[in-house]
């Protein structure tokens, strides 16, 4: 069986580094960054490559800056 791996996709230069996308994940795959974007927030990224493509942290982002993608993770034989 296939199971869902996910990919996130943030617009770093739009993120202000609100964090909800973080507390929203349920893996801890996000986390802030240690680099700052050009209007000066530690924008948000994926920290972990554990991903399931929940799709939570897009839907509670407030400035739509966030883009998951889904990928089939074939079962190893």
């Amino acid at each position: 069986m296939a199971k869902v791996k996910g990919a996130v996709i943030i617009n770093t230069e739009n993120c202000k580094g609100c964090g909800l996308c973080i507390h929203a994940c349920p893996t801890d795959t996000l986390g802030f960054s240690k680099e700052i974007n050009s209007k000066g927030f530690n924008f948000s990224e994926m920290i972990k490559d554990e991903c399931i493509a929940c799709m939570s942290c897009a839907l509670v982002c407030p400035d739509a800056v966030i883009t998951v993608y889904r990928m089939k993770k074939d079962k190893a034989v």
